[in-house]
């Protein structure tokens, strides 16, 4: 317990730390006063507000910028999934036992990255020259493949980077 008559000798050491408190907060309250003032001065007093204004305005500008390149993109990508992205040619010898053509029938595969496309294939022999075309859905086409046609669709499949 303490003593009453120490209470009291410890009263005006008391009072002086709570001034000395006082004090301090109102150097602090002045202090942020001033920092205020030098924050909101400017050539209208108005400064911080029109820089915040600006800040927003752009921020939106953004943002609908933002907004419009990502529809662009999606249109681009769109148009992009659909134009040539494998193609594969292969040279061959359709007519291996009679001698004649030598390498020169081909197959060439054009396909988008969904293996939609066409595939070109020219059967040279001497006397003549044969082209035929198969349309391509999905890798598929309805229409028989001859081994190098595969083999070319195959490479091209291969060829495509997603």
């Amino acid at each position: 317990m303490i003593c009453p008559m120490t209470m009291l000798s410890l009263a005006p050491y008391i009072v002086y730390a709570a001034i000395a408190v006082c004090l301090i907060l109102i150097g602090v309250v002045i202090h942020l006063e001033i920092k205020v003032k030098h924050l909101l001065a400017g050539k209208d007093g108005k400064s911080l507000e029109d820089s915040i204004i600006e800040i927003q305005e752009g921020w939106h500008t953004e943002r609908k910028f933002k907004e419009e390149m990502q529809k662009y993109l999606l249109q681009v990508e769109k148009r992009l999934s659909r134009g040539i992205r494998g193609v594969e040619t292969l040279r061959f010898n359709a007519f291996q036992g009679t001698g004649s053509g030598g390498n020169q029938s081909f197959t060439t595969v054009y396909t988008d990255e969904k293996g939609n496309g066409v595939i070109i294939t020219g059967l040279n022999a001497r006397e003549r020259m044969s082209l035929f075309s198969k349309p391509l859905k999905s890798w598929r086409s309805d229409f028989e493949l001859i081994p190098e046609e595969k083999e070319a669709l195959d490479k091209a499949k291969q060829s495509i980077i997603i």
